[in-house]
């Protein structure tokens, strides 16, 4: 099989990550995938070394947004190299970028340009803030408009504390899910109606979705709740603690009157039961420090296996707190599909997975991510151009 997606033909106009990670989900889902890149190259493919002040000679997280494509390198400010651009948007089912919106209509690759066109087409724009509003084509990235703006970097930090740094991509590959979902709703709607569609998503919305429990709350009650202490934590047994071996872990008591016999087998503390200020959800949560600071003592005095152990032997829900190192290593997310081999130039290697199996159709082996302007001349041939021409186009600073 050759994934969900084969037969669809999409054109990326985009850089840095949430596009091209858009447009790698399709390609890792059976898309054919055309990167157009500018003439000097997606600027992501130098960014990985420099941010990580060394010189290596790979950059793992471009290779994840962009295995499996193909690399077009075009000037669309040239009337030729636009020229390109639109024939093969006349032949494809979708357009992925996250150009801002003003750029790409300056470009003449604006969606009703476009649409006019190719009226089967699916124009999907991943921009920061969205396609309407006074900042619609403000510039920026996910730890500004997802991290920072939509109001998670606050929500995570104990009131008075110092907000928390981002991890790379967390945003982008988050705006990607949701981009790739409103273009495959589009290619289902094209099916009914024959008609293509302009779909967007964004950093933003992303974002206030992610944090949709407290956004709504708010909405609803006029509150937030702000982000709790370890130790005055509504319910201690949605907790983490450490063992005497230094190892942190997650008690899943959501259901705290559930659960809380069964924490208290595992820890083999039955007179905790009896205790009054830890008689129900309620009290525990009146009483979290103290409750906090007896489980505290409690796993303090064996280590993370001995917890392991007791906990599933009392059927307490709990999961351990992983490093990245530690959760590449663990059986279930191999298991679970969470990395896959791909291709590279010399053999194969492991590569974290897209987000979703398909069981019937699965996706092809990914190859790894194109060098730069890799595919220009074989593009150019498939469209009919000859190499006297290609040539010419080169010269004329068309293509790169």
């Amino acid at each position: 099989m050759a994934g969900p997606l084969e037969g669809i033909r999409v054109i990326e106009i985009g850089f840095w990550v949430a596009g091209p990670a858009a447009a790698g989900i399709m390609a890792d889902w059976g898309a054919e995938v055309v990167k157009i890149e500018p003439p000097n190259g997606d600027p992501m493919r130098g960014l990985f070394s420099t941010a990580a002040g060394i010189d290596v000679p790979i950059n793992p997280p471009f290779e994840l947004d962009n295995r499996g494509k193909r690399s077009l390198a075009l000037n669309l400010l040239h009337d030729e190299g636009r020229a390109i651009a639109l024939t093969l948007l006349d032949r494809a089912d979708v357009l992925v970028s996250n150009l801002r919106l003003s750029a790409l209509e300056r470009a003449g690759l604006g969606y009703a340009a476009v649409q006019a066109r190719n009226p089967r087409l699916v124009y999907c724009s991943i921009s920061g803030y969205g396609p309407n509003g006074p900042d619609r084509d403000r510039p920026a990235y996910d730890v500004g408009a997802f991290w920072a703006r939509a109001g998670v970097a606050a929500s995570l930090a104990p009131k008075g504390a110092d907000p928390p740094q981002q991890r790379g991509g967390m945003g982008d590959h988050s705006t990607a899910v949701a981009a790739v979902s409103a273009i495959c709703a589009a290619l289902v709607a094209r099916q009914r109606t024959g008609e293509g569609q302009f779909v967007a998503a964004s950093l933003l919305r992303t974002g206030v979705y992610m944090m949709g429990w407290d956004v709504n709350t708010k909405l609803r009650l006029g509150r937030v709740e702000s982000a709790y202490d370890r130790r005055r934590i509504p319910n201690p047994l949605v907790n983490c603690y450490r063992s005497s071996d230094g190892r942190w872990f997650w008690l899943l008591g959501l259901q705290g009157d559930r659960h809380w016999p069964d924490l208290i087998r595992a820890v083999a503390r039955p007179e905790l039961l009896s205790d009054s200020r830890f008689a129900n959800i309620r009290v525990r949560r009146e009483h979290a420090d103290a409750c906090v600071a007896v489980l505290d003592e409690i796993f303090n005095s064996q280590p993370m296996a001995y917890w392991a152990e007791a906990f599933d032997r009392a059927g307490m829900w709990w999961a351990p707190v992983q490093t990245v190192s530690e959760m590449v290593e663990d059986p279930q997310a191999r298991a679970g599909g969470a990395f896959v081999p791909s291709e590279v130039a010399d053999g194969s290697v492991d590569m974290v997975a897209s987000p979703a199996d398909f069981f019937g159709t699965p996706g092809p082996v990914p190859t790894m991510a194109p060098e730069f302007g890799q595919h220009t001349e074989q593009i150019l041939l498939e469209l009919g151009y000859d190499w006297a021409r290609i040539a010419a186009l080169r010269e004329e600073g068309a293509i790169a």
